[in-house]
C-alpha cells in the first residue's frame, strides 16, 4: 500500500501538471479565442442589414462562412466610435480607454454601460450598400428577465426608418424570452417601423403585450409569457438609440447645409 505521504505527493504533482497544460493550452489558444469572438461580433452587426448583404437565396449570414463575415465586413462597413454628446472619438482616445485597437469593433458596451452615462462611448457601424446609400448600424444593451440582453438596430440614411435588427442575451428562458434571437419573426417584426412620429418626435419603437396594431409604425408584437424581457427590449431600444441622437442631428445639419458649407 501506498503511504499517506506518497499519496499526498503524487496528488500535488498531477494538480501541478494538469494546472501547467490548462494554462499553456489557454495562453496558445488565446488568440484563436479572441478571432472568433470578433467574427461572432461582426456576424451579429451584419445580421441587422442581412437583407442588403447580397447573400445567396435563402441563405443566412449566421451560416456563411468565416471569411465570407470578413469579407463583407471589411469592405462595406465604417467604424465610427461617438461620445455622448455625438463626437467622433479618435482611434487614440478610444485607445487611451483600455480598447486595444481603438475601433468601434472593440468596444465593450457590457463595459460601458457600467459608466456613469456622460463618460460612456458608443460604436457606429455605416454599411454601405452597392446602390450608394448607407445604413446607420446601432449597439444598444440592455436588462431582460435574468441577465443582460443586447442587439443591433440599422437605420436608412433617413435616420428614422429601421431597416433591420438582431438581438442576443445572457440568460433568457428557452421558448420565452430567448424568443428574441431564437424567433426570427421577432427582429424581422421591426424592418419598416419608425423611431420618430409624425411630428419629429423621438418615441423608439415600443414592444406591446397583446400585440400592435398593424398600421402602428411605433410598435411590434410582444412576446407572449414574457413580458418582463419584452419590456426590457423596449426599454434597451429607446434609451440605446436615443444615445445617438446628437451624432444624428449633426448629420441632419450637415445635409441641410449647401454643398460648399459643408
Amino acid at each position: 500500500m501506498f503511504s499517506t505521504r506518497y499519496i499526498i505527493m503524487f496528488v500535488l504533482t498531477m494538480t501541478t501538471v494538469v494546472a501547467l497544460l490548462l494554462a499553456l493550452l489557454f495562453t496558445s489558444l488565446k488568440d484563436t479565442h479572441k478571432q472568433n469572438e470578433a467574427i461572432f461580433n461582426k456576424r451579429a452587426i451584419l445580421s441587422a442589414v442581412e437583407d442588403q448583404l447580397g447573400l445567396k437565396e435563402g441563405e443566412k449570414i449566421k451560416d456563411a462562412a468565416d471569411q465570407v463575415v470578413l469579407d463583407i465586413f471589411n469592405s462595406k462597413v465604417t467604424q465610427v466610435v461617438l461620445d455622448m454628446e455625438g463626437n467622433e472619438v479618435s482611434k487614440e482616445e478610444v485607445e487611451a480607454k483600455g480598447y486595444k485597437g481603438g475601433l468601434a469593433e472593440h468596444i465593450d458596451m457590457k463595459k460601458e454601460k457600467k459608466k456613469p452615462e456622460a463618460e460612456r462611448i458608443l460604436p457606429l457601424f455605416i454599411f454601405k450598400i452597392d446602390a450608394g446609400e448607407q445604413y446607420y448600424i446601432t449597439s444598444v444593451r440592455g436588462n431582460g428577465l435574468w441577465d443582460e440582453i443586447w442587439g443591433n438596430i440599422a437605420l436608412k440614411s433617413d435616420l428614422n426608418t429601421i431597416v433591420g435588427a438582431s438581438f442576443d442575451h445572457q440568460g433568457e428562458t428557452p421558448g420565452l424570452g430567448a424568443e428574441i434571437k431564437d424567433n426570427p419573426a421577432f427582429p424581422n417584426s421591426f424592418k419598416g417601423k419608425q423611431i420618430y412620429d409624425e411630428s419629429g418626435e423621438y418615441v423608439s419603437v415600443d414592444v406591446i403585450k397583446g400585440g400592435a396594431a398593424a398600421d402602428n409604425l411605433h410598435g411590434v408584437d410582444g412576446i407572449s409569457g414574457a413580458t418582463v424581457t419584452a419590456d426590457g427590449v423596449a426599454q434597451m431600444l429607446y434609451y440605446g438609440i436615443e444615445y445617438y441622437e446628437p451624432y444624428f442631428d449633426k448629420l441632419k445639419n450637415e445635409d441641410s447645409k449647401p454643398l460648399g458649407q459643408r
